[in-house]
């Protein structure tokens, strides 16, 4: 049983309709999937781990450790995990490079270099700015943490895969340029975040 609480991404009927309105391909998608409820993890500290457990493994691997963390851990808070050994938190399975980020990061937030709090009051791009200087988080990390426990609105992250893949099947490309996706997510935007939503679940179709 998972000790770290989740909610559901808010968003309701009018995103849903602007979405199918401005591009009408991912509105017969949409219309066709019904609402895609995506599970978020509105604890800031608890959401940075889990990304960097996510970082270039499946969605299932990613489940396991998560699950392996809570049973062992319990509490996934900054002062709790930074009291762990960068070998206890490896043993749920992960590398140990990305236990040695997690430990390290728990303790720059537990003696205070970093207040996560403070990041709710920044715009996007200097909440990216601000966690990417931190050890083992990059811009996609980041960008991820956006979306799933600050809920921001209009993000599409080119360095997720599973995006990308994606969009490639709802338009049908073999190949997708950096400009190409810039002028959707142009078009999703403000709502980029509830595209990204939707092109998540249809990659994984």
């Amino acid at each position: 049983m998972g000790t770290v609480t989740t909610k559901y991404f808010e968003y309701g009927q009018e995103e849903m309709d602007y979405l199918q309105r401005v591009d009408p391909t991912l509105g017969a998608a949409m219309a066709r999937m019904g609402k895609v409820e995506r599970v978020i993890i509105p604890d800031l500290f608890a959401a940075l781990v889990h990304a960097i457990v996510g970082q270039l493994i499946s969605a299932k691997a990613v489940h396991t450790i998560w699950e392996r963390m809570q049973d062992q851990f319990g509490e996934m808070t900054p002062h709790h995990m930074a009291i762990q050994t960068a070998d206890n938190i490896q043993k749920c399975g992960m590398t140990m490079k990305k236990a040695v980020c997690i430990h390290d990061i728990a303790q720059t937030i537990a003696q205070g270099a970093l207040n996560l709090e403070e990041l709710y009051d920044l715009p996007d791009a200097e909440v990216i700015k601000k966690l990417t200087v931190l050890k083992g988080v990059g811009k996609w990390t980041a960008e991820m943490l956006l979306i799933n426990s600050m809920e921001r609105r209009d993000i599409v992250s080119w360095g997720d895969i599973a995006i990308r893949r994606g969009m490639m099947k709802l338009y049908g490309l073999d190949t997708l340029h950096k400009e190409q996706f810039e002028q959707f997510s142009l078009r999703y935007s403000p709502l980029g975040s509830v595209a990204s939503i939707y092109l998540w679940a249809i990659s994984f179709e």
